[in-house]
């Protein structure tokens, strides 16, 4: 069965192009072209993933996460934000917890496939752990926390790299500023913090499969 995967773009150019290349790789893309009309779709159509401009008129696509959040009926549909807009940190530290991941525009159409495949594996990789845990009698809390700290280092790690590159640290002689700096200190430690975190879970508790 295809993937269903819902395109939210104010711009009809770039929905066109990403319509055209989902349905070549395999996908069921759907169109629509701003936060209003996507909201609308969601209450009759649940996507298996959704891609999300940031930059939108007259709701934007930070707007549009926190509606989608904010509903019950769509608070699980995973997200996949993308923009030209630079993603600041205050912006990271808010939205992280729930974004699946982000990329820059010009899309890439190499990088956008392998984010949606990475994606859709983590998914799939952490229902079946969570499975095999709960058939072994692993508290449902515990296993609930595992989830949550396998999506939230991928999503931190990539945002990262965003992160960096936004602020121009990896250009030889420019100085990032302090508050995009202790940002990334910041976020950098709560990646320490959660990768502890999961090695105990895995070492004490075996929520993870021999498979993985």
């Amino acid at each position: 069965m295809e993937d269903t995967i819902l395109i939210v773009d104010d711009s009809p150019y770039i929905v066109d192009g990403l319509v055209a290349l989902l349905k070549r790789k395999g996908f069921n893309p759907l169109a629509t072209h701003g936060g209003d009309e996507a909201l609308a779709l969601l209450a009759t159509v649940k996507p298996d993933l959704i891609l999300l401009d940031i930059m939108m008129e007259p709701m934007d696509g930070w707007e549009t996460l926190d509606r989608l959040k904010a509903n019950p009926e769509t608070k699980d549909l995973p997200v996949l934000m993308f923009s030209a807009k630079k993603i600041t940190p205050e912006e990271a530290q808010q939205h992280c917890l729930n974004i699946e991941d982000f990329v820059s525009k010009p899309v890439n159409p190499t990088q956008l496939l392998e984010a949606i495949k990475q994606i859709f594996a983590r998914r799939r990789d952490v229902k079946a752990e969570s499975q095999v845990a709960k058939d072994a009698g692993v508290d449902s809390a515990l296993i609930e926390e595992y989830a949550a700290l396998r999506k939230s280092i991928d999503v931190d790690t990539n945002l990262l790299c965003v992160l960096k590159k936004a602020c121009g640290m990896n250009n030889v002689g420019r100085a990032a500023p302090a508050e995009d700096l202790a940002a990334i200190e910041k976020l950098e430690s709560k990646i320490r913090t959660d990768e502890q975190r999961l090695k105990e879970i895995n070492e004490k508790h075996h929520v993870r499969t021999e498979e993985s």
